[in-house]
């Protein structure tokens, strides 16, 4: 085919110390790509440490004119897309080779618009935490009101899909929103039960701030047009989850 099949949509945002090993895990997987960089005002060096690719023709690097957060940054990566499908790549993450190939396969083969993979935690150095967080083959909407099993950096889908649901509620969790936006309508999601996505604990990340994230969550609930008292029994099925998963 003429052009790319997946777009990445990767925001950056002061991420200097880490975004060339995500860059390179992009290129690794071996599927015609582009990776679009949306720098989010960044004041460190992460615009330098792309200098080396700034050649390439499958890539894009724009920086937003102020800083607009996560949800606006990959809204706009995902408007200039020319790929069929999207992935999402936190810039401190990475994927092991071999995960887009995958998971089109699977998508391609179950007619899945969004499908996720399991993740290794890792810590702000980059070495194994040794804990595994998987996903189920088939998660549906009621799976995902209960426990957020879709990592973003873990996330294809495709690219009317991306657009039809864009991010937005950067307060809350912003992608979790739309994944539930996306399997409301489209009734459930394809997991693939390996460690593609390597998973960065970073300092000062949501994952860190475990009340901050809670509180997130229960606005999750309630942004999705649900009662106090529905929002408050789905939060508790994430707490139990969040305990369990990070334990």
């Amino acid at each position: 085919m003429n052009g790319p099949l997946i777009s990445v949509i990767m925001p950056a945002y002061n991420c200097g110390k880490y975004i060339r090993q995500a860059v390179d895990s992009v290129y690794s997987q071996q599927v015609p790509l582009e990776l679009i960089v949306v720098d989010d005002c960044s004041s460190d060096d992460t615009g330098s440490q792309l200098e080396s690719y700034r050649q390439r023709p499958d890539f894009y690097y724009i920086r937003n004119e102020k800083n607009q957060g996560v949800a606006a940054s990959r809204n706009r990566g995902v408007s200039m897309a020319k790929g069929r499908y999207v992935a999402f790549l936190d810039s401190d993450d990475w994927w092991e080779q071999g995960k887009l190939q995958e998971q089109l396969r699977v998508m391609e083969q179950n007619g899945a618009v969004l499908c996720s993979t399991g993740r290794e935690l890792m810590d702000a150095d980059g070495h194994s935490m040794g804990k595994y967080i998987g996903v189920k083959e088939r998660i549906t909407y009621r799976d995902l009101l209960a426990h957020n099993s879709i990592n973003c950096s873990s996330a294809l889908l495709r690219t009317q899909v991306a657009r039809e649901f864009p991010m937005c509620h950067d307060h809350s969790h912003e992608d979790y929103i739309t994944w539930l936006k996306v399997l409301r309508k489209y009734g459930w999601a394809s997991g693939i039960d390996k460690p593609y996505l390597k998973y960065r604990i970073s300092e000062g990340g949501k994952s860190r701030d475990k009340w901050k994230s809670a509180k997130m969550t229960f606005q999750v609930y309630r942004h999705m047009g649900y009662s106090v008292p529905k929002s408050c029994l789905f939060f508790i099925s994430y707490a139990a989850h969040g305990i369990y998963k990070y334990r």
